[in-house]
């Protein structure tokens, strides 16, 4: 791969934890570097299951956050998730790739909580781990992984990111929600919240 190399952990890393707004971005810049789209060099540089889930989700289409619950849909998709894995022989990677790349965090959070193992005797992350292996299954868990535990996203964001970086994300933060940092202290606690608030250098 022209940009990236063809290490599939770092691949899996870059795309796998980032947010919709993240992927947008990284695309953009990926094309302005290397005058390349950054799924076009997927397209060559991986194969089979795994490099379907790579590219539907470099294509940063997940749906937004809507204050809106479907509770008939969120109960449809852990169905299916659950239909598509562990109750058929063999896995519908395909059904997986669909709902897991398509749906806003928000919604597959719901689909992944109670509802899922209301349906399975396993949750998704024990499901992904008998039915995918090898650089599918490390890309399935390191996605559900940073869906389920919004907390993994946000340290690595913060810990990331230099001085001028976290000024500039601060200010763009309170803009389309609140304050970073009161945030921080609405949903994170000890030593943990302690330590991200520093991380934020300060309040605005």
């Amino acid at each position: 791969m022209k940009g990236l190399g063809t290490h599939e952990d770092s691949l899996i890393e870059m795309i796998c934890s980032r947010t919709h707004q993240e992927l947008q971005e990284i695309n953009r810049i990926y094309k302005e570097m290397y005058e390349t789209d950054l799924e076009k060099d997927i397209i060559l540089d991986t194969s089979g299951d795994f490099h379907k889930l790579m590219v539907a989700l470099a294509k940063g289409k997940r749906a937004e956050d809507d204050s809106i619950i479907d509770y008939q849909l969120i109960d449809q998709d852990a169905w299916d998730l659950c239909d598509a894995g562990v109750k058929r022989r063999g896995t519908d990677v395909p059904k997986w790739i669909s709902i897991m790349t398509a749906w806003s965090i928000f919604h597959l959070q719901k689909v992944f909580s109670t509802i899922y193992k209301s349906y399975s005797p396993y949750d998704v992350l024990e499901s992904i781990k008998k039915e995918v292996k090898g650089n599918l299954e490390n890309a399935f868990l390191n996605l559900v992984q940073c869906i389920q535990n919004k907390h993994k996203v946000l340290n690595r964001i913060m810990v990331s990111c230099g001085e001028v970086d976290m000024l500039k994300i601060r200010s763009e933060f309170k803009r389309k929600y609140k304050s970073l940092c009161y945030y921080v202290q609405q949903d994170s606690k000890g030593g943990y919240q302690k330590v991200l608030l520093y991380l934020c250098s300060g309040d605005d």
